[in-house]
C-alpha cells in the first residue's frame, strides 16, 4: 500500500523549523535527530539519538515543565510506535504547548529499511485521534507544509501531524542486497 511522494524529509524539517520563534525541538531516535541537526543548531534541540520510544514522553514532560513554550517532538514512524502508549498519556494529560510531527518513511531504516507497519494497516494519525487527540493531520504533498507549521506552532495542542516520504535504501542496506 505504497503512496505516492513529494517531500524531503530534511527539507521539511528545516522548513518547519526556520520560523520555530521559541519552541522547544526534540528530536527522536536517528534520523530525525539527524534531520533537525541538519537543519541548523539551536539551543532548544533537544537530541535523543539513542532513546527508541521516548521522544513523545519527553516532549510531554518539558511540554509540562516549561508550559510557555511550545515543544515540537519530531520522530520517526518506528519509534513512534514503539511508544505508541506515550500518545495517550499526552492525550491524557493535554498540553496545550506540545506538538508531535511524525516523519512516516514506512520502514525500519535504521535497522536495513525492512517494510514498516505503516506502510500496510497501521496509522498512526488514526491511533492519535482514537487515544483523544482532536487535532491531526497527513501530509504527503510540498504544498501542505506551511499548514503544517501552522498546525505544529500556532495552535494549541496537543497535536500531532505526520509527513509521509520515501527515502533511498541506506547504503548500508543497499549492499547487503548486492544492490549499488
Amino acid at each position: 500500500m505504497t503512496k505516492p511522494n513529494l517531500l524531503h524529509r530534511r527539507d521539511v524539517v528545516k522548513a518547519l523549523l526556520a520560523n520555530r520563534k521559541e519552541a522547544i525541538a526534540i528530536g527522536g531516535l536517528g534520523a530525525s535527530t539527524n534531520d533537525i541537526t541538519a537543519a541548523g543548531d539551536h539551543a532548544r534541540n533537544f537530541y535523543l539519538w539513542g532513546g527508541m520510544g521516548g521522544a513523545a514522553i519527553m516532549g510531554l514532560g518539558l511540554a509540562q515543565a516549561q508550559p510557555k513554550l511550545p515543544v515540537v517532538v519530531i520522530t520517526g514512524d518506528g519509534e513512534m510506535l514503539m511508544g505508541i502508549g506515550a500518545l495517550a498519556v499526552v492525550a491524557d494529560q493535554r498540553p496545550a504547548n506540545l506538538a508531535i510531527l511524525v516523519l512516516d518513511n514506512e520502514s525500519f531504516a535504521e535497522t536495513g529499511g525492512q517494510r514498516g507497519l505503516t506502510a500496510n494497516r497501521a496509522d498512526i494519525a488514526l491511533a492519535a485521534r482514537g487515544f483523544g487527540f482532536t487535532q491531526t493531520m497527513t501530509v504527503s504533498e510540498q504544498g501542505a507544509v506551511p499548514e503544517l507549521a501552522q498546525l505544529l506552532f500556532d495552535r494549541p495542542g496537543p497535536r500531532e501531524g505526520r509527513r509521509r516520504h520515501r527515502l533511498p535504501l541506506p547504503a548500508r542496506a543497499r549492499d547487503r542486497r548486492g544492490l549499488k
